[in-house]
């Protein structure tokens, strides 16, 4: 089978056939149809994983709601235990992917799912403030390298053309997962004593153990590498695998010691830091946003799908036109203006309603932003350089989801309301756009 290193896949799209030469065009209409079966094959198992692994994440937030009252958690306390999952998962981040280097993606990610969907349950079984920060501590060592193994994963199955569509699907799990996630939180929450066991508790163990269950479904689905598909016909397996090779080449940089050094890198963990900060710190406090006039439960749970089902959408068709640009250092900026200008509209207004669009708008920014930001590493990273740098951006950065949520916990404390905490985090969601600004001058 001849080399594919002389086409390129343009935009994600179908490949230019018209001036192709015959061996080229058949090795494109082959690397294709590879790249949409393996679409089929992964893309379902990745994407339930990242709705339950955002649930897990989440769903701490509508369990305060009553949780903090049982357990005799205060709101900086609830602040600092939602944001410690973050520190040990953080801390985890690199070595688990060096594990998933070593072991396999395919053990790996299925071992991730299985352990954390069994602590998440475990969550409904905490007794006071330090089991609360125990459990969360211990639940971010077991979901650490998820996100990171599975983005590194997918630069290994989809050629560069096709990556920013699939990422935005990928990711589209957290939309989902919240759209899911409140409806579902707020009728969880409304039972009371079953089998002895409250709303909150019910809410971990019913949103916790089908991500253990997807696991074993992640084992039987996927393939380290298009090499070990069996799945694929040979003349697929190689179309496939000599594009990507063809793009490892073309890679400026390999090597994970030179990669750690280009002020892209930093520039980028950086902007991930302030990026995740605002979504973290929304993410964790959204519920109590939306209820502080006393709207309900269900009716907080359903007011709070909105932001995040206009942000899925937003986000999914962002993604076709940043095929279109591939100026994702620009996409960047303009959304996390944008995520910036929300965050103030909903500290200023006094209005449940206007403070939702404000969150709306928030939510709509920042997930592009994430989309755009994950764009970018694999432009100039590829192999060794590629696999531990997106550990170690994804890793510094959620530290982030420590500082958001207890940040904005503190500052409610002290001033008795979320303008303050809002505010902050529009300041933050300002410093990603002016750094995404430096980063694209960089890479010009």
């Amino acid at each position: 089978m001849k080399s594919t290193s002389s086409y390129a896949l343009p935009h994600a799209g179908r490949a230019d056939m018209s001036v192709a030469a015959p061996d080229v065009q058949e090795q494109a209409q082959l690397c294709e149809r590879a790249v949409r079966k393996a679409s089929i094959r992964l893309l379902p198992v990745l994407l339930l994983g990242y709705i339950f692994s955002y649930l897990d994440r989440i769903n701490v937030g509508f369990a305060a709601l009553t949780m903090n009252h049982d357990l005799g958690l205060t709101s900086a306390q609830f602040g600092w235990g939602a944001g410690l999952f973050f520190v040990s998962y953080a801390l985890c981040e690199v070595p688990s992917n060096l594990a998933l280097h070593r072991f396999g993606a395919r053990l790996w990610l299925s071992r991730i799912m299985v352990t954390w969907g069994v602590l998440s349950a475990a969550m409904a079984f905490a007794v006071g403030p330090h089991s609360f920060y125990a459990l969360r501590l211990i639940l971010g060592v077991a979901e650490a390298g998820f996100f990171p193994g599975v983005a590194f994963y997918l630069t290994s199955w989809f050629p560069r053309a096709y990556r920013v569509r699939v990422l935005a699907w990928f990711t589209l799990g957290i939309p989902l997962a919240s759209v899911i996630g409140g409806p579902l939180s707020g009728a969880l929450l409304s039972i009371h004593a079953f089998m002895g066991l409250s709303g909150w508790q019910w809410l971990f163990i019913a949103q916790g153990l089908p991500a253990a269950v997807l696991g074993i479904w992640a084992w039987a689905v996927l393939s380290n590498s298009p090499k070990d598909a069996t799945w694929l016909s040979h003349e697929e397996r190689g179309a496939l695998v000599n594009q990507l090779e063809s793009e490892v080449t073309a890679s400026s940089t390999q090597s994970f010691r030179s990669a750690v050094a280009d002020p892209r890198v930093l520039l980028l963990t950086l902007a991930l830091f302030t990026l995740s900060t605002g979504i973290a710190g929304i993410g964790m406090w959204l519920p109590q946003i939306i209820n502080r006039e006393g709207l309900g439960l269900f009716r907080t749970g359903m007011l709070s799908t909105i932001p995040y089902a206009c942000a899925g959408l937003a986000m999914v068709v962002a993604a076709r036109w940043m095929d279109k640009g591939r100026d994702y250092a620009a996409s960047l900026t303009m959304s996390s203006a944008v995520a910036a200008l929300g965050f103030v509209v909903s500290a200023v207004s006094d209005s449940v309603g206007v403070a939702l669009v404000g969150i709306t708008i928030a939510m709509i920014g920042v997930n592009i932003a994430r989309t755009a930001l994950w764009a970018i590493p694999p432009t100039f990273l590829s192999g060794a350089a590629a696999a531990g740098c997106i550990a170690v951006i994804n890793a510094v950065a959620n530290c982030a989801g420590f500082a958001g949520p207890a940040m904005v916990g503190v500052v409610k404390e002290m001033t008795g309301s979320f303008t303050a905490g809002l505010m902050t985090l529009a300041v933050a969601l300002a410093v990603t756009a002016g750094l995404a600004i430096v980063l694209g001058r960089i890479r010009r």
